[in-house]
């Protein structure tokens, strides 16, 4: 299936699959925001508040990430979509809609049952994160790779050391913003927006709850 950018570039055909190449489509896999999604929430619960904080992640991560993660998967088989990874700007808008609904689906429950602050905190952040990045996306490809990732980082570095984490987190956003334009799928604006997005949202999120 060829898939084709604003200007008209066959995005499949510019991807090349020289080493660079490669490296740039594996981490596009796996740093995709649906694995980060899913494997945030789990992995911070279990790190801030063991097995119980665990649990309230694995909830988090089936709404927020699982039930989005369906949607696309739907729509790929379907021939709807292009990937999971919504190359095509135009085709974003009934998943990205999808994952808002599940995000305050989410939000809301861990509210009610009493979840931790630092989950609620981070599912507040995805929501924030998305209220802005969707209606941008709308006329503009943000990147939602470097978005979450970027808010991925900024959450794991309030749960671990500092200083290791802000540098393994630098070199992982610089290597997912690196393949995003290596494969062509975005500009290096688009990803340095996508970042500045996920930061200030996560950020901000966790500050209003004093975390």
């Amino acid at each position: 299936m060829s898939v084709k950018a604003e200007d008209g570039r066959d995005l499949t055909a510019s991807a090349g699959r020289g080493p660079a190449d490669r490296v740039a489509r594996w981490t596009t896999e796996l740093f995709a925001p649906q694995v980060l999604v899913i494997a945030m929430p789990p992995l911070v619960g279990l790190i801030a508040e063991g097995w119980a904080g665990a649990t309230w992640g694995l909830l988090a991560s089936a709404l927020c990430g699982g039930i989005p993660a369906a949607v696309i998967a739907i729509g790929v088989r379907l021939g709807r979509l292009d990937s999971r990874h919504l190359v095509d700007r135009t085709k974003r808008t009934k998943p990205l809609l999808a994952a808002v609904a599940s995000v305050v689906l989410a939000l809301v429950l861990l509210v009610v049952l009493g979840a931790p602050d630092l989950l609620v905190a981070t599912v507040t952040g995805m929501l924030a994160a998305l209220a802005v990045a969707v209606p941008v996306t709308m006329w503009w490809k943000i990147s939602f790779h470097a978005a979450v990732a970027a808010g991925t980082a900024v959450v794991f570095a309030h749960v671990l050391p500092p200083a290791p984490t802000a540098a393994v987190a630098a070199a992982m956003l610089v290597l997912v913003c690196w393949a995003r334009v290596r494969l062509t799928h975005h500009t290096p604006a688009q990803v340095l927006a996508g970042l500045a997005v996920g930061v200030a949202t996560t950020w901000g999120s966790l500050a209003a709850f004093g975390i």
